[in-house]
């Protein structure tokens, strides 16, 4: 059965949030349809009885909370993820209590959002039979043990040694600390760890605090009671009470500002909160996961990452390989890769060229598995026939020795430096494939300035 069997409803009040997401959801496979309102919402998912429904909380007349309520009755089993914004945490909570499976907080982001979609879709009992279609990933390692690793994939020794930490830590409540480069797959390993625990009925929170700025970051883990500060018209729930009962996971961590590492981690040690302006403290039941792309104790040296704070969340550590590292993973990646993105494009099956993977295995890969993947999408749609050929790679992947040195970019003589700063962020973003991280370390800038600049200059990625 093909993926595009299963039927996505979008209901969000901005026209333009939509249109984005419904792009992003057909060319990942599935039906959509949109809905402006939860009223007009109601009817569609009543005649055209979706598999999943994504749906802003804060809407126009009716609220996505309301709208929760309705569909719950009209179908208990269908999975129901809220979107929100800072704004709407509270309201997220509440619908995670009223039977939403899951919240993603605004701006999206997009692979995050898609493995989300694809695991609920797989959960759901809503009579179509996803366990007969190939996954998306399929493991190997399912074949040969079926211990849960789905959506891993990779025979490599490295692969090996973290699947069996993966394994140990997922039988724990035990803080970890997940390392590796960026695109190497640490949110994955979060979320497997938490479906394969005993929490996995309970919610998994995500925060990337190289996302947040910097003065919404304590409001956002800690929450604010209303008249905290200016603008603070409500009050708020922060992360750990959104976790109760579930999963926290705290990427990026080494991009958490120095003054707010003392309060965490007094929060972790005492499973009691106190919010921005409030006087009470709130008792919590969370475990904490937590990622950093950097090498943790280079970071303690450097004064990025307190000492204190480190050892506490390292109680059980997981490192994540880079991909040039995984000996004869690169060729199961990709088959398994241009499998699936042949049929989300809807184009004949593809297969690669041993010169292709040749050159494939020889590049290193500094975006990892998000880059590979990346990679492969745009060979499948450049590709006119069924074979993908070294002529469908890029440049720096036929040649990885000169690609792979300095780029010299061309301005129109009129360009401003604001001008070639947007440029050379968005050609940086492209060759990354996304990647902000290593877009950041290959500009020699902060992952939050290229949050902002993107912010800056209204471009979605």
């Amino acid at each position: 059965m093909v993926r595009n069997f299963h039927r996505i409803l979008v209901v969000d009040d901005d026209p333009t949030f939509r249109d984005v997401l419904e792009m992003r959801l057909q060319r990942w496979g599935y039906s959509v349809k949109v809905a402006p309102d939860a009223i007009s919402a109601s009817t569609l998912a009543a005649d055209w009885k979706p598999h999943l429904v994504l749906s802003d909380v804060v809407m126009p007349e009716a609220s996505g909370l309301e709208l929760l309520g309705r569909l719950r009755k009209d179908d208990p089993s269908r999975p129901v993820i809220l979107l929100t914004a800072h704004a709407s945490v509270e309201m997220a909570v509440e619908a995670m209590k009223l039977g939403a499976v899951d919240f993603i907080t605004k701006p999206l982001n997009y692979p995050n959002l898609q493995a989300v979609v694809e695991e609920y879709l797989r959960k759901s009992d809503t009579g179509v039979e996803t366990k007969s279609e190939a996954p998306v990933l399929p493991d190997p390692e399912e074949e040969e043990g079926g211990d849960g690793l789905y959506p891993f994939i990779g025979k490599s020794p490295a692969m090996q040694e973290a699947y069996r930490l993966i394994r140990s830590a997922a039988t724990s409540d035990a803080s970890v600390l997940i390392t590796g480069e960026s695109g190497t797959g640490k949110e994955l390993v979060a979320r497997t760890l938490h479906r394969l625990s005993g929490r996995a009925s309970g919610p998994f929170v995500a925060v990337n605090a190289a996302a947040i700025p910097r003065e919404l970051m304590e409001s956002e883990i800690f929450g604010h009671e209303k008249g905290a500060f200016t603008g603070a018209t409500e009050s708020r729930a922060g992360c750990f009470e959104l976790a109760d009962g579930g999963t926290l996971f705290l990427d990026e961590i080494g991009e958490m500002p120095k003054e707010l590492q003392p309060k965490l981690l007094r929060v972790l040690d005492l499973a009691r909160i106190r919010r921005v302006g409030g006087s009470r403290e709130v008792s919590f039941d969370v475990r904490t996961l937590a990622a950093t792309n950097r090498d943790p104790r280079k970071a303690v040296e450097e004064g990025v990452l307190r000492e204190d704070l480190f050892f506490r969340l390292n109680v059980l550590h997981i490192q994540l390989p880079a991909l040039r590292d995984r000996e004869g993973d690169i060729r199961l990646l990709a088959n398994a890769f241009v499998r699936d993105l042949s049929r989300k494009h809807q184009r004949e099956s593809r297969e690669f060229a041993e010169e292709t993977l040749e050159a494939m295995e020889h590049y290193p890969w500094p975006g990892n598995v998000r880059e590979l993947r990346n990679l492969v999408e745009r060979a499948v749609v450049l590709s006119p026939g069924a074979r993908i050929e070294l002529e469908h790679l890029p440049p720096y992947v036929r040649n990885p020795e000169r690609g792979g040195g300095a780029k010299s970019y061309a301005f129109p003589p009129d360009a401003t430096v604001a001008d070639a700063e947007r440029e050379l962020i968005l050609r940086t973003l492209d060759e990354t494939g996304n990647n902000k991280t290593e877009t950041a370390r290959r500009l020699g800038v902060s992952v939050r300035t290229i949050h902002n600049k993107l912010k800056a200059y209204g471009v979605e990625r």
